[in-house]
């Protein structure tokens, strides 16, 4: 397995955004019902060589959450199609005293990451805040990302997470909606495309 972090690409090309002051976690995090198999559905961020990069590569990122209870920390191995096969990755992050709210360093580029589950009902979706801060320079980017426990987004979730998008300063129209490619088998070269209908993009209802 490679042995990177998944989220190292929070930090390419950073453009500076403010990060809030308070960010308010899923009332009553229940991190046991929180872990397992997730699928990110749905990205956007304020750093445009980010955002870039998805939209030349948008598909469907395969999760899987493990908990360390001992470690106080937890992992999550991250599957998807890059350069024609198959990648696997893994990442450490570090619970923190706030529930809901998960920390990691990416050492290649000097960059603290905070996580917060803004909104989630554990079964089916979660809403994902990401603010990274580089150093030395201090630039910060914001990244909001949509899980799912399945592949299909119901359009009242949809339109709660392109209103969270809003509240972060970033466009719904600029949300990249990532598309199944298959079944992501680490080292496997052959990648058989899947339309982008096999996941539900409804539009936001007026």
């Amino acid at each position: 397995m490679q042995k990177v972090t998944y989220l190292s690409l929070l930090v390419l090309g950073m453009t500076c955004s403010l990060h809030n002051d308070l960010i308010l976690t899923q009332e009553n995090f229940e991190f046991q019902q929180f872990v397992g198999r997730w699928y990110e559905t749905a990205v956007v961020s304020t750093c445009p060589h980010y955002m870039l990069r998805r939209q030349a590569n948008p598909v469907v990122v395969a999760l899987e959450l493990k908990n360390v209870t001992s470690e106080g920390n937890f992992t999550m191995t991250a599957s998807t199609f890059r350069n024609g096969s198959c990648k696997e990755t893994s990442t450490v992050y570090s619970l923190t005293n706030t529930p809901g709210r998960f920390f990691h360093l990416v050492t290649r580029f000097s960059a603290d990451v905070d996580s917060f589950v803004v909104h989630t009902n554990y079964n089916e979706y979660a809403m994902i805040l990401q603010l990274s801060t580089e150093k030395p320079s201090g630039n910060k980017t914001t990244i909001v990302k949509l899980y799912s426990r399945t592949m299909n987004v119901s359009p009242p979730v949809l339109d709660r997470f392109k209103t969270l998008v809003g509240q972060h300063g970033m466009s719904e129209d600029a949300v990249i909606m990532n598309q199944y490619r298959g079944d992501c088998v680490p080292g496997v070269q052959v990648m058989k495309l899947t339309p982008p209908s096999q996941i539900s993009v409804p539009k936001r209802s007026k």
